[in-house]
């Protein structure tokens, strides 16, 4: 299959190459020629804009930095909108915004043009190995047309949902991931300037039911089924740790101000009466103020998905 690529830098590189390893003919574009010198020397095409790359192709793949470089490569001087035939996909590989994914979306599809937001998550060496997941969002049917395409990029291709469902997923696991990683700085140095060496800590820890388990997984239990009794860990017992843990880092003078944000939230959820449920029964505060009703997926379904892991 002719396949257009535009974008490819850090991640769009190895899942360029990728899909001409798997045999697909590319033509590429990039802000300059040289970016595209190892796939050029793997047989590819190189355009001169976005718009020959549309001209060339029946599907066509974006990945670049910002919602505004995206933009100008659908819809800006000899964009792909000026190129492509009705019946013609584009698949936009990039973190986006929601909002702009979806009005690319409704002007595309005035023309017969589709649009999917697939943004991917595994980093350059997942792009270079094909170790990727990538979420897609739009009609599940052009998913499917294209799935062995998306697959020769990455090992985790999926359908989440109606255009902007991918953009959704990817912001949630981003954001998620960031607030981890601030949690975890400040925890570790309090940890270490508390008197544990900083590598016997960490093998300690990690060995520990977080430590054990993916991060995501931990909503199966409570937050997806929205059942939290019994308790597997009480909600008292954890704001008890909670608390010695905000103040150890008081006494070693440690700042930790994620930890002490948990601290309050657990501390409502006790307000509320829940101190004998399970320690994740905070999660229903977030939910009332979101205004969403109690979630609550069918345990079947859950195990379902815990199950395709081992597939």
């Amino acid at each position: 299959m002719k396949i257009g690529f535009i974008g490819l830098g850090m991640m769009g590189s190895g899942m360029a190459s990728n899909l001409q390893k798997a045999g697909h003919d590319l033509v590429v574009h990039d802000l300059t020629r040289q970016a595209a010198s190892k796939h050029l020397n793997a047989g590819a095409t190189w355009a001169d804009s976005p718009r020959a790359v549309a001209e060339a192709c029946d599907i066509v793949f974006t990945s670049l930095p910002t919602p505004a470089d995206v933009q100008r490569a659908g819809t800006g001087e000899n964009g792909l909108i000026e190129g492509f035939r009705k019946g013609c996909a584009w698949f936009d590989l990039s973190t986006n915004a929601v909002d702009v994914v979806r009005s690319l979306h409704a002007i595309f599809a005035e023309k017969g043009i589709e649009v999917l937001d697939a943004p991917v998550s595994g980093g350059p060496k997942g792009a270079n190995s094909g170790r990727l997941a990538i979420w897609v969002g739009g009609d599940k049917a052009v998913f499917d047309t294209y799935f062995a395409v998306l697959s020769a990029m990455g090992d985790q291709a999926v359908y989440i949902g109606p255009i902007g469902a991918g953009s959704i997923a990817k912001l949630v696991h981003n954001a998620s991931s960031a607030a981890v990683n601030v949690v975890l700085s400040e925890v570790f140095t309090m940890g270490i300037k508390a008197g544990v060496e900083p590598l016997a800590l960490f093998e300690a820890v990690r060995q520990g039911a977080s430590g054990r388990n993916r991060m995501f997984d931990r909503l199966a239990d409570h937050f997806l089924t929205g059942s939290y009794d019994p308790a597997d860990f009480a909600l008292r017992l954890l704001h008890k740790d909670v608390s010695l843990a905000c103040q150890l880092g008081r006494d070693v003078q440690v700042p930790m101000r994620l930890t002490n944000m948990a601290l309050m939230e657990l501390t409502e959820a006790m307000n509320r009466g829940w101190g004998a449920r399970d320690s994740r029964v905070g999660s229903l505060l977030q939910q009332e103020r979101a205004g969403i009703p109690p979630i609550a997926v069918a345990p079947d379904k859950i195990k379902a998905v815990l199950a395709s892991d081992a597939k």
